[in-house]
């Protein structure tokens, strides 16, 4: 018993030792996260400050694509080289093919929903395309490009609906 009390002074100096240092250590822990926190929040602050303008002019990039692939500006911009449908439809075709793929990279800077909405309005517009060439009362190419034009002008085409989407898509941005 004399022995135990001898050493009581020794565990009271472990616990408090223990104590202290188990709130350094959880001092320092926190410290250290918060630290690791700021860092993190510095980098990304800086990144937004760098990235924002390339996605700007992404989104930029995007809507002059949906412009110029609309069948309203589509038919002005190329038009017939000859009286063939197929021809035309081609033409057409290649058209809005080669602008998407002209864009493709814009889809890193912009929602998955985004490019997926855009590539649906591309999609959707070649179909278009396609099954009024295949009309039987489209029998020559500016026949086409007449019906493409009045069916355009009669409704809310793809293009408009994905812009649409875009435009409310960067007032989230801001």
């Amino acid at each position: 018993m004399e022995q135990l009390e001898q050493l009581f002074p020794y565990f009271a100096l472990i616990l408090t030792a223990l104590i202290v240092g188990a709130v350094a250590y959880l001092f320092f822990k926190k410290h250290t996260e918060n630290e690791e926190g700021r860092r993190r929040f510095l980098l990304h602050k800086e990144a937004q400050g760098k990235l924002l303008p390339l996605r700007l002019q992404a989104y930029e990039r995007i809507t002059l694509f949906l412009e110029r692939m609309d069948l309203n500006k589509s038919v002005v911009r190329i038009k017939p080289r000859n009286t063939s449908v197929e021809n035309y439809e081609n033409d057409l075709v290649n058209g809005i093919e080669q602008e998407y793929e002209h864009n493709l990279t814009q889809q890193i800077y912009v929602s998955a929903e985004a490019w997926n909405i855009i590539r649906t309005a591309k999609n959707a517009t070649i179909q278009t395309v396609r099954q009024t060439s295949m009309n039987e009362k489209t029998d020559s190419a500016d026949k086409l490009r007449e019906t493409l034009l009045n069916n355009a002008m009669a409704g809310v085409s793809p293009s408009q609906k994905a812009l649409a989407f875009l435009k409310a898509e960067i007032s989230e941005l801001f």
